[in-house]
């Protein structure tokens, strides 16, 4: 799976956490949804309700089911499912303080592909600093008990976009694991300042490769040509979603100005070209010139005007939906939808997009192949999409 890892027995994360046994100890909060599944509406999935959060912003699974949760004011939760289908959380002590004006939050979590032997989790979100704001990527170990609760370890920061600059708004700040294990792809928007995403000196408005410990591996091709050393891929705008398939292609969606929002397939080294061309335009109507063949710009596979806002991004790799696997699923803001992407090899077109009701931040998938959203804002619902019938 693109951010998850393959479920395990729950017995060697409990010892390896010191979690305890039930799951109302340890200050766990008590779930504020009801659990009763809603009905589909024509959807070809149910829709269970499972607990109540504060502007939720991205979701993790662990190996044994257990999720971990963030929320834009600067809070993780672990959040554990109960037999009854609600949910038990705990606060997880140990972040570091966020800035969340704007845009601005804590950001994605996503555990390690050791985590059942390290319980390590990677986490960003975006500070003030130096020159400004910009988005850091940290790594702690999470250990949860009775006595203490749930916590992060030795949290150290292991990389900060560069450079810190005014406003609060496109910070992205997504995580995904390569298959190999051994490094890990990093997104930072352009600030809504245009110009960085073309800058090879900047982080901004790039898909940044990094080894485990945040030491940069970008494209060999772009590092001798005086980019910094962490740029895989430039030229994005705000890139909130970032998925790897089976076959090991790298998909990116990111949010385009008024019309434009894209999925990409990440090559290294290609050029995605804003500011300098967009399948939108400017807020104030100003044209921005549309991808066209041969205009040395890597194109989008999929875009969309109107816009869906796009949120998080899953490959499907379950069994719930056998029909849906090796496609993308992306959370809709405006839009306020869950959408489908057909995936065909490195191909990409318009599936589904089903009405939600309610702005969706983030999607992922569950270790029994249910697909798992976030709703966007305050009293945000964590839902849990299964099988319909």
């Amino acid at each position: 799976m693109h951010r998850t890892i393959a479920c395990a027995t729950a017995a060697i994360l409990v010892a390896a956490c010191g979690a305890p046994n039930d799951p109302a100890i340890a200050n766990g909060s008590a779930p504020q949804a009801s659990s009763a599944p809603v009905a589909t509406d024509g959807r070809p999935f149910a829709v269970t309700p499972v607990t109540t959060l504060d502007s939720p912003w991205a979701m993790t699974f662990l190996p044994d089911g257990r999720m971990l949760v963030t929320e834009k004011g600067g809070r993780m939760l672990l959040v554990q499912q109960s037999t009854g289908g609600n949910a038990v959380t705990w606060p997880v002590q140990g972040i570091p303080a966020v800035d969340s004006e704007g845009q601005g939050a804590l950001m994605d979590v996503v555990a390690a592909p050791d985590f059942a032997r390290s319980n390590l989790v990677y986490f960003s979100g975006s500070v003030t600093g130096a020159g400004g704001k910009g988005v850091k990527l940290w790594r702690g170990r999470l250990v949860h008990d009775a006595e203490q609760g749930a916590r992060l370890e030795g949290v150290t920061e292991l990389f900060s976009a560069t450079p810190f600059v005014s406003g609060d708004g496109h910070y992205s700040g997504r995580i995904a694991f390569a298959p190999d294990g051994q490094h890990l792809f990093f997104t930072n928007g352009e600030r809504q300042k245009f110009d960085p995403a073309q800058d090879p000196k900047a982080t901004l408005g790039k898909v940044l490769r990094l080894t485990l410990d945040g030491k940069p591996a970008g494209d060999p091709g772009l590092t001798a040509r005086g980019f910094h050393p962490a740029v895989w891929s430039y030229g994005h705008r705000n890139l909130l979603g970032l998925a790897f398939d089976a076959q090991g292609n790298l998909w990116e969606q990111e949010m385009g100005p008024k019309g434009g929002d894209e999925v990409n397939l990440i090559l290294p080294g290609r050029n995605y070209g804003w500011p300098k061309v967009s399948n939108g335009s400017h807020y104030d109507g100003r044209d921005i010139p549309d991808h066209k063949p041969g205009d040395g710009f890597e194109p989008p596979k999929v875009s969309w005007n109107p816009v869906i806002s796009p949120g998080g991004l899953l490959v499907y790799t379950g069994a719930m939906f056998p029909e849906w696997q090796g496609d993308l699923f992306i959370g809709g803001l405006s839009s306020e939808a869950l959408v489908r992407v057909d995936v065909n090899g490195t191909n990409a077109s318009k599936g589904d997009q089903w009405p939600m009701g309610k702005r969706i931040r983030d999607v992922e998938q569950g270790p029994d192949g249910a697909i798992w959203l976030i709703e966007d804002g305050e009293g945000g619902r964590l839902l849990k999409l299964t099988k319909a019938g």
